[in-house]
């Protein structure tokens, strides 16, 4: 979407951001005069991408004098910290106050789209094109949004077939082409994965070389058959010694994720290792880090674990990036078996018994059980409400009880949501992940819900540090080691992500 806010004290014919001759509201109405000078502040934070301050400044000045273009803004805002579902209520305010002002119906689209509905997105676009039959950006976003809802239609029709086959039927099915004579990259042993391969395969995704895709789809297929073995909960058992590593998101850093394995040694059956989610998107290195992950898995099955995170799935891999670059880097084949084999991905991990890992959070009901999320039925695409949903996409937030989320999915929960839940099921804390955080991680709820976040400066414009969490089986006191993000070649967050979220 367009990069800019729209000038307070400016009217605008279309959705580009182009001010156009001021009215003398303002120099009539004291208010307006203020809230028009907190609005242009609010603008300028936003062009310096301090979002929070914008979105402090934009809703003074809704409190001064309520304007249809300080919620579009404000939405924008929102939109731009990932916090789609008030993005969209901002929206549908700025659509109330004036139903004529055809940025706020821009501003709703991109909302929608990033919530992965497509079809209400469209509608929205098809009015502005509709008003602004000669800007050239609003065409394009409309008639590529349309392009956008064709392709899943035709996609979701296709994957039925696919859905009725294992990845493994999908892998025989193919033709596997000969493994050329200079190919000089790491081979699988006898079809296994071996240190050798892993250590081999690093180097060579470092110098930005590809797997040869027979040993793409091999690892493929077996992942499938590990993870169909697994429960959606997972118990790990950890040693009075032994030291546990947990990362956050990773998203397609692979560099990062190299750096991770620099400081804190290669995964191994002393060195165990869980990854909560989110390996892939946005970052342009998501193949390297999906298959370094699954790699890892299939080596050490029992000493290294990887949970779903909401973007673990077919909405979020089409928007985000990971299914252009797998199309880019192989093929559409492949694409479609990766969203087969994340269905299979458990949801959360439970240590020593006494600390529970998930991707997002808790949850909408009191008294959800471990036995609960034990009979979750994991395979599918992640639902928009239950269960599952909640602990993909929930976050916490400071105040008690629960409110719906900022994401437009999930909740929000308190601390006393943490305390009850870990009291019925006689936990100490729980650890996720989802959010960026300024040090890498975040210790709320009194210490019972801790976030760790492992992608620093997330796509190259945050600046926060990476983290990850060690801790001991006798001492599951969390020990937390940031980082700074490692130089990568010059792709950009984002490449392969669909045009109009890019």
């Amino acid at each position: 979407m367009s990069s800019a806010v729209e000038d307070t004290n400016h009217k605008s014919k279309s959705p580009a951001p182009a001010p156009v001759a001021s009215d003398n509201t303002s120099e009539q109405n004291p208010l307006q005069a203020k809230a028009d000078e907190l609005g242009a502040r609010g603008n300028e934070y936003f062009k310096e991408q301090n979002y929070e301050q914008a979105i402090a400044l934009y809703t003074e000045a809704i409190e001064t004098c309520p304007n249809e273009r300080f919620y579009a803004n404000r939405s924008f805002a929102h939109f731009r910290k990932e916090s789609y579902g008030y993005a969209l209520t901002d929206a549908d305010m700025a659509i109330s106050m004036k139903n004529s002002y055809t940025k706020a119906y821009y501003r709703r689209a991109a909302a929608l789209m990033a919530l992965g509905r497509f079809k209400k997105a469209l509608a929205d676009l098809e009015l502005v094109a509709k008003r602004c039959p000669s800007a050239k950006d609003a065409q394009d976003k409309y008639t590529e949004c349309k392009k956008m809802v064709n392709k899943i239609a035709f996609e979701k029709a296709i994957s039925v077939q696919h859905l009725e086959k294992s990845v493994e039927k999908m892998c025989c099915d193919l033709e596997f082409s000969t493994i050329e004579d200079d190919y000089s990259g790491p081979k699988l042993e006898n079809s296994k994965v071996t240190l050798e391969f892993m250590e081999n395969l690093l180097e060579w995704y470092k110098k930005q070389n590809k797997l040869h895709k027979n040993f793409a789809y091999r690892i493929l297929c077996d992942m499938e058959i590990l993870l169909k073995a697994q429960p959606s909960l997972v118990e790990i058992t950890v040693p009075d010694e032994q030291k546990f590593t947990v990362c956050g998101d990773i998203h397609g850093q692979f560099y990062d994720l190299l750096h991770i394995f620099e400081i804190n040694g290669l995964p191994s059956p002393t060195n165990p290792y869980l990854f909560n989610g989110d390996f892939v998107d946005r970052g342009s290195f998501s193949v390297e880090c999906i298959f370094t992950l699954f790699g890892f898995k299939l080596l050490y099955p029992n000493h290294f674990f990887l949970a779903r995170g909401n973007h673990e799935s077919f909405n979020m891999n089409q928007l985000y990036g990971f299914t252009g670059e797998v199309v880019s880097k192989y093929s559409q084949n492949m694409a479609d078996m990766f969203t087969l084999v994340y269905n299979w991905l458990p949801l959360c991990h439970l240590i020593n018994n006494k600390v529970l890992v998930m991707h997002g959070g808790l949850f909408s009901n009191d008294n959800v059980s471990l036995d609960d999320l034990r009979s979750i039925d994991r395979n599918c695409q992640p639902p928009e409400e239950g269960l599952m949903c909640e602990l993909l996409w929930s976050d916490p937030h400071p105040q008690p009880g629960r409110v719906p989320s900022k994401r437009g999915v999930g909740i929000e929960f308190g601390p006393d949501v943490t305390e009850a839940f870990l009291k019925y099921n006689n936990l100490d804390y729980i650890i996720r992940s989802h959010e960026v955080k300024a040090e890498g991680y975040e210790v709320d709820h009194n210490g019972k819900c801790i976030t760790v976040f492992s992608a620093p400066n997330y796509c190259d414009q945050m600046k926060n540090l990476g983290a990850f969490i060690t801790l001991k089986g006798n001492d599951l006191t969390p020990k937390f080691t940031t980082y700074s993000e490692s130089p990568h070649p010059s792709i950009r967050p984002m490449a392969y992500a669909y045009s109009l979220m890019s």
